[in-house]
């Protein structure tokens, strides 16, 4: 397993330059950079259509500026560089964790994910613990029960769920809950209220808690039939096998049938995706939600970084999250080894 586990980090590196590498190239095509943004700040107007490239062409609004100004800005955001002389130097800082600073919130990239992160945990960790720990008792209810009525009922339920987009259901729920036409339970944006920490712990807690009801059941919602769908069919192909049908012959119990026999081989494909997942759900970034709900997240930070082409942030929070993406994957096919003793990597080396 050591030589496997080395070769896929090995297989990292190439992997991870690769993304970077196309990444930065496509920002180099991207009209309005953060040069010809403040050259439009500054000038207060621009012609429509005379848009420049990331780095490269300027708006033809500049033509007013001094062009040392300019030249300035350029050597400013790191501009006046050959580009595979900037795209190098940010390789060397990202191997240090080097982000670098944002262009327009004067602060580290760092500082920027630290300050979204207790957001996007509550939204990613909430909606995880309870994707599971829904899912999973309910795929199982279904395999045992497949074909009743209670199989039909919640088959349509979760699929329902599943076809109505998180932002539609948002807007329904704060309409209905939210203080609109209708009842006013839940509050209508943040995290905490205004005054939270004041409050005693247990109110603290409770405040928290009722801030988060909203925008889980909006990202939770579409991921029961996935999960739920995915447990039912897993566990009635391990009920069809044939030695569930032995066991059943022997006279064992079906409890016991399930829960020792069965649950343990039926689980493989669920839990092998859970290191990926538990990773993932620490960086959550769900922008309409976190939009609708006021809640400035990474999902937000990442959206205004696109559109401010703040390229700092942009790359280094998808070098960061690739790097998480990766090892969350090496982790999973780790895993089928620690549930299932029969996989051996060595074998396929």
């Amino acid at each position: 397993m050591a030589a496997y586990i080395v070769k896929r980090i090995l297989l990292m590196i190439p992997t991870l330059f690769g993304i970077m590498l196309i990444t930065f190239i496509v920002t180099q095509f991207v009209p309005g950079g953060p040069v010809e943004q403040l050259i439009h700040q500054l000038q207060g107007h621009a012609a429509q259509g005379e848009v420049g490239s990331g780095g490269g062409g300027l708006y033809q609004g500049q033509k007013g500026l001094d062009p040392e100004m300019v030249d300035q800005l350029r050597a400013f955001y790191g501009f006046d560089k050959p580009v595979y002389v900037r795209f190098f130097d940010m390789i060397g800082n990202y191997l240090r964790f080097d982000f670098g600073d944002s262009y327009f919130h004067n602060r580290t990239v760092v500082q920027l994910i630290v300050d979204k992160l207790p957001v996007s945990v509550s939204l990613g960790m909430w909606s995880f613990l309870i994707t599971y720990l829904v899912c999973i008792p309910l795929g199982i209810a279904k395999a045992v029960r497949d074909g009743t009525r209670f199989d039909v009922m919640s088959s349509t339920l979760v699929l329902v769920g599943y076809s109505i987009p998180g932002f539609v259901l948002a807007i329904v729920l704060l309409v209905l809950f939210g203080g609109g036409s209708f009842l006013d339970v839940f509050p209508l944006r943040g995290l905490v209220s205004d005054g939270w920490a004041a409050f005693p712990w247990y109110d603290q807690i409770l405040d928290y808690l009722w801030h988060m009801v909203l925008p889980i059941t909006c990202l939770s919602i579409g991921s029961l039939a996935i999960m739920t769908m995915l447990t039912k069919n897993s566990f009635l192909e391990e009920i069809r096998k044939q030695y569930v049908i032995t066991a059943r012959a022997k006279g064992l119990d079906e409890r016991a049938v399930m829960y020792r026999h069965v649950f343990r081989n039926a689980m493989i494909p669920l839990v092998t995706g859970f290191p990926a997942a538990f990773l993932g759900a620490f960086f959550t970034g769900a922008l309409l939600i976190e939009k609708i709900f006021s809640l400035d997240g990474l999902g937000l930070l990442a959206y205004e970084s696109v559109i401010q082409r703040d390229y700092p942030v942009v790359l280094g929070t998808l070098y960061m999250f690739s790097i998480i993406g990766l090892v969350g994957k090496l982790l999973s096919d780790l895993s089928y080894v620690l549930i299932d003793p029969r996989i051996q990597f060595e074998a396929i080396e």
